[in-house]
């Protein structure tokens, strides 16, 4: 009996290996969105296109969260799917609260276009919008 938990403490510790060391090479691979360096931080108005409403305004310290405008809060996963200097495309995923595509163009470093789609809770969305940014927070 003792031979059989040794080998299976053996397996579990080169799992656990095996997925620390591959956790940093996936780090490696997985693109950047480069055109979100290009950006500034600050406080940003959201203005929704298809409506021509004013959304929401936001202070913003990593750009990156314009990719889930539908999911502010707590941090959801996020895979770049394209990257380009002048933008790309995001897919992310918010345990328990939904998911969400959104594809990104940066004509500015103050000015954002963004399509976005998804779902919200139990609700989908889909909507274009223009972020702007309007000044410091």
């Amino acid at each position: 009996m003792g031979t059989y938990r040794g080998k299976s403490r053996r397996r579990a510790l080169c799992i656990l290996l095996a997925g620390g060391l591959a956790a940093p090479l996936f780090a490696l691979a997985t693109p950047s969105l480069g055109a979100f360096g290009q950006l500034e931080p600050g406080r940003w108005q959201i203005r929704d296109l298809d409506s021509e409403v004013d959304r929401q305004s936001l202070c913003l310290g990593d750009p990156i969260l314009l990719a889930q405008l539908e999911h502010q809060g707590p941090p959801c996963a996020r895979e770049i799917i394209e990257s380009g200097p002048s933008g790309g495309t995001v897919r992310y995923t918010c345990r328990g609260r939904g998911f969400g595509h959104s594809t990104i163009r940066v004509e500015t470093p103050r000015v954002v276009k963004i399509h976005t789609q998804g779902i919200n809770g139990a609700k989908p969305f889909s909507f274009r919008a223009e972020a702007r940014r309007v000044g410091d927070c």
